[in-house]
């Protein structure tokens, strides 16, 4: 039986992992934490439903993973300034589901966690080996590589579902706060992608405008947050050993969606193993584009909303109907890539 070591128990590990074990491979994941998803306290996440035309559930299913975790889908979005509102319905399918992450029940952590011992893998908690021993790292952001920061809260609450996004420098600067609800279950928090001292100031404006919005209940609350982490120079294989998820330095650059992408990416790992097959040409293939189109559309998002981002409110309606095009790598972001490239490149000391 063949062997394969994998360095981290996140999505992305998982999910190779999965699609290993069910090959008959023999799998050993090795997990730095006492239980997978420490990095989260069962915040909500979207798993989008944008960046491909079929819809993501789908998607990982014929990727040999269930969908034994909460999953709620949303197809309508409210945005904010905080002077104008314009809610959105999506018609086609889903904008994204929503799910719990962390080590909390019916999260997609545990979900997979469960998948992956199922199919017979084996999990060392509190354990690592060296990257140069692995054959997929995937032990999640590099710090070095940090370009956004999230604060926030989980809580219990009254509120019917909603989601609510609010563009403001003040709740969330250069970044975006959002109310999620659904069941009962919220989260609310603020995604800086700049000036990150002013993360408890601006969580504290994102919190005071959701209460004065729409005046509900918070108990039990819980502090959640986190860090995204992006790389121009994505790394996918050194040596013998594969790069999966952020560690290869997968991430939405524009608004920091990253799950589908450490789902895939595990997957087309472990499909080059069984298949023998190249995976820094397959993860080129199907991400550089993707990355590139993130780079346009985090220049284009800063350059045209200066004043107080009236101009994403006001066509917010055309923004999230035609996410599919702008997160694809079209011939008109080809020719924006250049001059995204280096107006980030001055603007950024990390982006090099």
């Amino acid at each position: 039986m063949d062997k394969v070591l994998i360095s981290g128990a996140g999505l992305a590990g998982l999910s190779a992992a999965i699609n290993l074990a069910k090959e008959g491979y023999e799998v050993n994941v090795f997990e730095r934490n006492k239980d997978v998803g420490q990095r989260f306290h069962g915040d909500l996440q979207g798993l989008e439903n944008w960046s491909e035309k079929e819809d993501v559930l789908a998607e990982i299913r014929k990727m040999s993973i269930d969908t034994n975790f909460d999953c709620h889908p949303f197809s309508i979005i409210t945005a904010t300034n905080s002077i104008k509102t314009n809610e959105v319905t999506t018609l086609k399918k889903p904008l994204y589901y929503l799910v719990k992450r962390g080590n909390v029940d019916n999260s997609l952590d545990f979900g997979l966690k469960e998948q992956a011992l199922d199919a017979g893998v084996n999990i060392h908690f509190e354990k690592t080996i060296n990257e140069e021993d692995a054959d997929i790292v995937a032990t999640g952001p590099v710090l070095e590589n940090v370009v956004g920061v999230v604060k926030g809260i989980t809580f219990k609450t009254d509120l019917k579902d909603t989601a609510t996004v609010l563009f403001n420098n003040e709740a969330a600067f250069k970044g975006y706060s959002y109310l999620l609800v659904t069941k009962g279950y919220g989260c609310m928090s603020s995604v800086l992608l700049d000036n990150f001292n002013k993360t408890d100031s601006c969580f504290r404006k994102t919190k005071e405008f959701f209460s004065n919005l729409y005046k509900f209940n918070i108990e039990e609350a819980r502090n959640c947050g986190g860090m995204g982490c992006f790389s121009i120079n994505s790394r996918f294989k050194k040596g013998k050993t594969i790069f999966v998820g952020e560690a290869a330095g997968l991430q939405d650059l524009f608004l920091g969606f990253g799950m589908r992408y450490a789902i895939t990416s595990g997957f087309q790992a472990a499909r080059s193993i069984i298949n023998d097959e190249d995976y820094e040409i397959m993860a080129k293939s199907c991400f550089e584009g993707k990355l590139k189109a993130g780079i346009v559309n985090r220049y284009l998002w800063e350059k045209l909303n200066k004043n107080n981002y009236s101009l994403a409110v006001n066509n917010f309606n055309w923004i999230i109907n035609n996410f599919n095009w702008i997160y694809n790598y079209n011939m008109f972001w080809r020719i924006l890539y250049p001059f995204a490239l280096n107006g980030m490149r001055r603007r950024y000391n990390w982006f090099k």
